[in-house]
Order: structure tokens, then sequence, then C-alpha cells
């Protein structure tokens, strides 16, 4: 990550400004800035995201390399249905698919 830069902006125009010993070949340059709170907030996003992805792809590595028993199709369906709702954080629920088999 990088670190931020302590700096004065002015309350009216917004210019930021940031004292530095000066060698004498300044040149003032359009810039863009984001606030410090704005990135971090970015940052935890990301860090969830990336977590959330994580999970579901080891999930889908899993669902890959799965054979259930004769049997058990049914019963590891629902398993791995119930995992990626929680992964997903999505509440269980009653739904009817287009296969028109209801799902709970």
């Amino acid at each position: 990550m990088s670190e931020t830069v302590k700096a004065w902006q002015c309350i009216g125009c917004g210019r930021i400004e940031a004292p530095q010993t000066c060698i004498g070949v300044c040149q003032d340059r359009k810039v863009e800035f984001v606030y410090a709170t704005d990135h971090a907030q970015v940052v935890a996003k990301l860090a969830e995201a990336v977590r959330q992805h994580d999970a579901l792809a080891a999930l889908l590595r899993r669902l890959v390399h799965t054979t259930p028993r004769d049997g058990e199709w049914e019963r590891a369906l629902k398993r791995f249905q119930a995992e990626a709702r929680e992964l997903l954080g999505t509440p269980r629920r009653a739904a009817v698919h287009s296969t028109g088999i209801v799902s709970a």
C-alpha cells in the first residue's frame, strides 16, 4: 500500500499544499487525490471482496472435484447450496426454479 502525505487544504477553493524543501525546479501540475478515509473504505471493501472470492472459489473447486456416491446426489447438492448461501450471505428461502424443483 502507498503512504499518505500530510498536506494543507484550503476550505474555500480546495487548494492542497504540502511543505517540502524546494530545490528550484518546482512546477505546478494538476493531480487527483482522494481522502484517506475514502481510500481506507475502498481498501476494506476490496479485502472483503477478495476474501469472499477466495471462499467461493474454494467451494467451486470442491464442487468440481466431488462425485457423490450413488443415492447421495441430492444430499450433496443441498450441502453445497447451504455453504454457498452462507458465503453469499443469502437467507434460506423456498424458490421454484425453471426446472419446477422447489428448493428450501
